[in-house]
């Protein structure tokens, strides 16, 4: 009983003091040293923790000023800066599409008395709103011939919702209102309205309804996921705790620094994804291997100490890695990518930060409680320990025959990957990204049959030096023309075409054949650009003029995307070529890592091709073939993944160069490191595909096409690579996967406190 005692005592003492010094006896990693001292004064690491939280959430509200604004690329931007020189903008512009419920020989615009009728009900209506519209324009005025649609079935009605800005909504929701009121009383007519203000409006609603949805089933499916996982709710809690307050300070930290980096909707959502997804691996890599080091017999103090050197350190390459890839974004020169990156690179920094911190002293602090709270039937003991024996024996048939496991599943992937080849970029629109359920969409989409381009019209902006420039008769008369060009371009560009004077510019609203990002869109666009504006303007001296909208807005976003493309690539192949050789001290691993990322990235490109741009699975995922991939998104993707993909690769690498450490032969060194992190991957990519797959239950097309790819992409990470190409690689690679090492060798163990 009193040798007991003594040995406890000197258990709880070497508990207490923390981790000792590393290797050798020398001076202990950083890593380690941190991990140390958060364990030794677990209290303080945890309120710090909180309070880091606080601070920064208070931070947000209480930080005065103006948030940043982005600028778009190309002529778009050019001309939004002209816009914006000018201090005001264009009155948004409404349209009210009136066609017959029935499409009949009575349906026609021109001999129905109905929808005549309706038409002048509702201009009537709408300038009897006090001061809320201006420029009412409709099919039955002396030039509405150009109201009206070319089959002559609908007419259609234009308004500009009025001023100033601190009452447009007031305005637009008194204009919206007066529309339902008309078509009350002419139920036999079709009122469908879409334009700038709705459109966008309806946007808004959407991503604010994706961002709760997301929140909704994400959060959920982590927790079961979880459960199962650990089997105890204790343990459960503690990954969840770090992912939520790593999520909610990146959230301060964020609205912060959007006083000087635009920050956009999107980022939220990647936050709030990124965040779960990387603050769950993060907790999963130290929880199981200190599990692990406690089920071998190691105190406590021990376990964490061994669980910093090894998995904390796992933790900080993988973590920087992520962050200096994701860094590659700011090449493209994009303002939508600023914040994005931003926004990722905070998470991940903070996640990276907590889980050497925070997570080390709430471990110290519950000790072997940690187990407590078992859940039944799933609440066995599971450690790191344990083996699986799945993987240990693929991986054991892997190293027995690596050429033939590995060559099989490289063309694996390498079929996956050809529809890849046939990849067209392409933007989403509203109808694209939104189901026509939304009666907004409904009514863009009506609008677009009827009158082509009308719904957001491509925008030019003409301005001069004088400040009276665009009031010259030479600039009205190449004005008026592009009414005549329009009606000569073959259904390019179309009707009905307005100005409107904003400042020392002119806002003239031109129609494309259509207001998406197709080929048919874009090819209007450079129809406009290319041939129509320099016929009509481009002889006018001291005028200068540029593109803006919708489309000329996702056409040159696309052209600066796949311009900077190569630039991007080659710094994040570069870069993590550099961040490898210095982990592992292999050229060799470094480049066959790279190769293995590739591949699966190349696989994911593949999927993502045949499911959306061929339109298979279509119907189970709910849309339509939407004919190409958003151009934005293999960027994006390879950056992403590219980035997270390094915490499973990191991580059996690592556990297969500490057995090569230990003295083991390679090929029991690939199966044991296989064998005994194929939990942990496994685990972790479980829920990381599951917090990306809350995509694919959002309704814009471009999350649905995220969710899908770094779904796939994951799976196919942490199974058919990790497990079976990375093993094949390390072992036809023999010593020069790892030099310098060689059978025989042990790792020097760390002394313990007190000798």
């Amino acid at each position: 009983m009193l040798r007991e005692s003594k040995s406890r005592q000197r258990t709880d003492r070497q508990e207490t003091d923390g981790p000792s010094p590393g290797p050798g006896g020398g001076r202990a990693a950083l890593v380690e040293r941190v991990a140390g001292w958060s364990v030794r004064h677990r209290a303080l690491a945890i309120v710090g923790w909180f309070a880091l939280v606080v601070v920064a959430v208070l931070a947000s509200a209480v930080i005065p000023g103006e948030m940043a604004s982005s600028t778009d690329p190309g002529g778009s931007g050019r001309a939004e800066r002209v816009l914006d020189a000018q201090q005001k903008y264009p009155r948004p512009q409404e349209n009210v599409l009136v066609q017959a419920r029935t499409p009949d020989a009575a349906g026609r615009f021109t001999r129905s008395p109905e929808l005549r009728r309706a038409t002048e009900d509702l201009v009537a209506a709408l300038r009897r709103t006090p001061g809320a519209v201006t420029a009412v324009r409709s099919s039955l005025e002396r030039d509405g011939s150009r109201l009206v649609s070319k089959d002559g079935r609908s007419g259609l009605v234009t308004f500009e919702v009025a001023g100033p800005d601190e009452r447009t909504a007031e305005h637009y929701d008194a204009a919206t209102e007066a529309v339902r009121a008309v078509q009350a009383r002419h139920p036999g007519v079709r009122l469908a309205q879409a334009g700038d203000r709705s459109l966008s409006s309806v946007v808004d609603e959407g991503i604010k309804d994706d961002f709760k949805r997301a929140e909704f089933f994400s959060l959920p499916l982590t927790v079961v996921i979880l459960l199962v996982v650990f089997g105890s709710l204790i343990a459960a809690a503690i990954p969840l705790l770090l992912a939520a307050t790593t999520v909610v300070g990146t959230f301060g930290f964020l609205q912060v620094l959007a006083h000087w980096v635009p920050v956009n909707s999107a980022t939220s959502s990647m936050v709030l994804l990124i965040g779960v997804a990387v603050g769950v691996d993060y907790s999963l890599f130290h929880l199981r291997r200190a599990r692990e080091e406690r089920a071998a017999g190691h105190g406590v103090a021990e376990a964490l100490r061994t669980t910093a050197r090894t998995s904390g350190r796992v933790v900080v390459v993988s973590g920087l890695t992520v962050m200096l890839c994701l860094g590659g974004l700011l090449l493209t020169g994009l303002d939508n990518f600023k914040g994005l990156t931003t926004g990722a690179v905070l998470v991940v920094g903070v996640a990276m930060v907590g889980s050497v911190t925070v997570l080390p002293a709430l471990l110290a602090l519950l000790g072997h409680r940690v187990d407590k709270a078992r859940i039944p039937w799933v609440g066995r003991r599971r450690t790191a320990a344990d083996r699986s024996r799945v993987w240990a024996a693929v991986a054991r048939a892997v190293v027995r025959r690596p050429l033939v496991w590995g060559g099989s599943a490289a063309l694996a992937l390498l079929l996956l990957a050809l529809p890849a080849l046939g990849m067209r970029l392409q933007d989403a629109a509203v109808t694209d990204s939104l189901s026509r359920s939304v009666p907004t969409v409904d009514a863009a989409a009506r609008m677009q049959e009827a009158f082509p381009g009308t719904p957001a019209p491509a925008r030019v902006v003409i301005w001069g030096k004088d400040p009276d420039a665009v009031a010259a008769p030479a600039v009205r008369k190449a004005v008026e023309s592009l009414h005549g060009r329009a009606a000569a371009s073959g259904g390019a560009l179309n009707e009905p075409i307005s100005t409107a004077r904003v400042g020392r510019a002119l806002v003239v609203r031109v129609p494309l054949a259509s207001f998406g990002t197709d080929e048919t869109a874009n090819r209007a666009l450079e129809t406009l650009r290319e041939r129509t504006l320099p016929a009509a303007l481009g002889d006018l001296p001291g005028i200068d003029y540029a593109v803006s909208g919708k489309t000329a807005f996702a056409y040159d976003f696309t052209q600066r995307v796949t311009d900077r493309t190569p630039y991007v690539f080659a710094f994040v192949l570069v870069l993590a070529f550099v961040l490898l050789v210095v982990a592992f001290r292999s050229p060799a691993v470094a480049l066959v890592s790279i190769v293995l990322n590739l591949l699966s990235l190349g696989a994911a490109y593949g999927v993502l091709t045949w499911v959306f741009q061929d339109g298979h699975l279509s119907s189970a995922l709910g849309f339509t073939s939407y004919g190409g991939v958003v151009g934005w998104l293999p960027l994006f993707m390879f950056v992403i993944l590219f980035g997270l993909s390094m915490d499973y690769h990191i991580f059996v690498l690592s556990r297969i160069r500490e057995r090569r450490l230990a003295g083991a032969q390679l090929r029991e060194a690939v199966v044991g490191g296989v064998a005994s992190g194929a939990g942990v991957v496994t685990s972790a990519a479980v829920i990381m595909t599951a917090a990306f797959s809350v995509f694919v239950v959002l309704s814009a097309i471009e999350y649905k096409m995220m969710g899908v790819g770094l779904a796939v992409a994951v799976l196919i990470d942490a199974t058919l690579v990790r497990g079976v190409l990375l093993p094949a690689a390390i072992t036809l690679l023999g010593r020069t996967a790892f030099p310098g090492l060689t059978p025989g060798e042990r790792s020097p163990r760390p002394r313990r406190a007190g000798r």
